[in-house]
């Protein structure tokens, strides 16, 4: 079969490459037989819609004649899109690293005609640059050595078989404990860069699960190195130029040390986890500026990245009218035309807004500037701030007429779970009942159109759901239900949150060696599995699952839910001493398990007592905090801590659990709230009477 498949696709970034003169298939069986029979090598390219060098890439050269002619001749090329198929990208990845070579996007690798990779790349150049051969020359040297005979790609193939077998049985078993856990913060802090936060080193990405535990590391100890870290990080990342100022949310990554210069495509993923620490760290210390960027980031994920109404969009492209960046970044002249009339000079020297630009171009100065908050400003003033928010808006208005990034409007179940989790919550804590709307209408969008029973679709477009669900897709959905259980009581989004898992546990755990695989796709190779619990750029399920049963125990007291929980710790911990920062996701959700404060709070939902009693509790940064309220006439489990406890003397009452013991009760606000105050140098608090 001749001719370029790719139209019938859904997915924004296959559709990119429809009218590519290459030859591409769809990831299947389809291609995999027809490589098979023509006894041509594969070609599997892998990228994703908001990727500025997977764009590259496809103008030099899968949008070039001979490039392609060259491709049809000799190869079967097959383009998939990562966000689509994760397990696909993931062993394709992990192929790389077996062969010393760095991973990321665009992904360029070579398979035999029975589909067993043996060589790959990522960017490769039309012409010869960075030292690299030119993508053509590949073309043809591999072809060649192929053709030469099969020995030539033997040694690759025994060496990148080997290693995914002995990956895939690993014993990754172990104890872990909270004394190892307090050693591998400070390994943590012994990593982060003093002065700008995050990871020592450039480029520089947010691991907000690798924040959260610094957060976590300080509210146990009250150490403030952990809380410097901690502050540090999050301001200059709101600060810098991975922020967007102007119409919130923040960028994949940054390519230098200050957070100044990004790398602009804007990800849900990102943006959620940035949400949920973000109001973590607001819940301590109250500080506006936060409060206002967690304002503008939910603002721009309601604004922009809405499907439907409904449901969350994948991304947006770094990328407008064909040159990164370009919709974000400002000449000095057009800050002067558009801010006219205004202190224009003012906020020029707030926002480092100069002449040459803080946006290099090949080295040399471009005139574009990314708007950031790095600089100091000199008698600065609340005054200040407030022409500045008005100015903001002008540019705001100014930055709309332009050409817009493109968007991947995909709806993804994993990274949907994500946002409707960090929306739930936010709304909890900051009183704003229209942003749990919508992580209820998200939800419920999730179920109508990616469900099937209690089966999960991973990806939905234009009225076409596709691809079965992955573990992070059901552990993601499943938090999710919880957040909203939480934040609203209502009994089906506990229902949801323990079918999804009963499903994880059927149909993806590993009966000999404990936790979950990633996929259960019948068009994956064997060699896809995949069980761990390392992080990437999200959270990983193994580790998800870790606070979901978790929550599920203490809610439900089912005693399963702690025992899965208990065996999901024991499966992943011998991992833990040698790939800890890895592994963020996962110590934390350990120390929810470990350290779980419930606050029971009984009284009539719609009382203003039982509403102050509520607002005590989310009033504190309680990152193992597990509110449950219970209205009259309502219960708990037997087995609960506080079961059969009530109201005292007709007043909404709280009692804070942890174990199987419980405070005294407590009808005072201000009692509950010293009651959760977490003293420094000392253990979070636990109760100690009143069983």
């Amino acid at each position: 079969m001749t001719g370029n498949l790719l139209s019938s696709e859904t997915s924004p970034y296959l559709l990119q490459h429809k009218d590519n003169p290459v030859h591409w298939r769809p990831w299947g069986q389809a291609a995999l037989d027809e490589a098979k029979e023509s006894g041509k090598l594969l070609l599997v390219s892998v990228g994703y819609a908001a990727c500025h060098w997977c764009h590259v890439m496809a103008h030099e050269s899968f949008e070039d004649q001979e490039t392609a002619d060259l491709m049809n001749e000799l190869y079967v090329s097959v383009k998939i899109d990562r966000e689509e198929r994760p397990d696909i990208d993931n062993w394709l990845q992990k192929v790389l690293q077996i062969l010393g070579k760095q991973g990321g996007w665009p992904l360029t690798v070579f398979l035999t005609p029975t589909g067993e990779p043996f060589w790959g790349g990522t960017y490769f150049p039309k012409e010869e640059r960075f030292g690299q051969m030119p993508f053509k020359n590949v073309l043809r040297e591999l072809d060649r050595a192929f053709r030469s005979g099969p020995d030539a790609m033997a040694p690759n193939i025994r060496q990148i078989n080997q290693q995914l077998e002995e990956q895939w049985y690993q014993n990754r078993s172990g104890t872990f404990d909270m004394q190892k856990l307090e050693r591998l913060a400070m390994g943590f802090a012994h990593n982060y860069d003093i002065f700008s936060g995050g990871f020592v080193g450039a480029p520089k990405f947010p691991n907000i699960t690798s924040l959260e535990l610094i957060w976590r590391a300080y509210l146990r100890s009250g150490l403030q190195q952990y809380m410097s870290l901690a502050l540090c990080t999050i301001d200059n990342m709101g600060r810098g130029g991975i922020y967007d100022h102007i119409g919130g949310g923040y960028s994949r990554y940054a390519t230098d040390e200050q957070w100044l210069i990004p790398h602009f495509e804007k990800m849900l993923y990102d943006n959620a986890q940035f949400i949920d620490i973000m109001v973590l760290i607001w819940q301590h210390g109250r500080q506006p500026v936060l409060k206002q960027r967690i304002e503008d980031s939910i603002g721009w994920v309601l604004r922009e990245m809405r499907v439907e109404d409904a449901g969350f969009a994948s991304s947006l492209d770094a990328d407008s009218e064909g040159v990164e960046g370009k919709f974000y970044v400002w000449t000095e002249a057009e800050i002067d035309s558009v801010l006219a009339g205004t202190a224009v000079e003012r906020f020029k020297q707030a926002y480092g807004v100069t002449r040459d630009g803080n946006f290099p171009h090949e080295g040399q100065p471009s005139g574009k500037n990314i708007l950031n908050r790095l600089g100091h400003l000199p008698g600065r003033t609340d005054g200040d701030e407030l022409i500045f928010g008005d100015q903001r808006e002008r540019l705001f208005k100014a930055r709309e007429a332009r050409a817009r990034p493109g968007r991947d409007d995909k709806v993804l179940v994993d990274w949907n779970g994500l946002m409707i989790t960090s929306l739930a919550n936010a709304g909890m804590i900051l009183a704003r009942p229209d942003w749990i709307d919508a992580a209820k209408r998200a939800f419920k969008f999730i179920v109508d159109k990616l469900g099937d029973g209690d089966q999960l679709y991973h990806a939905y477009r234009a009225g076409k759901r596709q691809h079965p669900a992955f573990a992070d897709g059901y552990a993601n959905m499943a938090r999710a239900a919880l957040a909203l259980w939480e934040a609203t009581g209502e009994q089906t989004y506990l229902d949801r949150a323990t079918r999804w898992t009963k499903v994880l546990d059927d149909q993806f755990w590993d009966l000999v060696q404990g936790g979950y695989v990633y996929s259960r796709n019948p068009d994956a190779p064997e060699q896809v599995r995949t069980r761990n619990a390392f992080d990437t750029a999200t959270p990983a399920a193994n580790a998800i699952m870790i606070g979901v049963h978790g929550r599920l125990f203490y809610t439900t007291v089912n005693q399963t839910h702690a025992e899965r929980a208990n065996s999901l710790i024991q499966a992943f911990a011998g991992d833990v001493a040698t790939h800890y920062l890895q592994m963020g996701s996962y110590l934390n959700n350990f120390e929810f398990c470990t350290s779980c404060l419930e606050i029971v709070v009984f009284g009539p939902k719609g009382d203003a007592k039982t509403r102050e009693l509520v607002n005590a509790v989310l009033g504190k940064s309680l990152p193992n905090r597990l509110l449950i309220q219970v209205a009259p006439g309502e219960s708990l489990p037997a087995g609960h801590p506080a079961e059969g406890k009530t109201m005292e003397d007709g007043l909404p009452t709280a009692y804070v659990c942890g174990g199987s013991l419980c405070s005294p009760p407590v009808t005072n606000a201000a009692v509950l709230s010293h009651v959760l105050q977490l003293p420094e140098n000392s253990p979070m608090a636990r109760p100690s009477g009143n069983a």
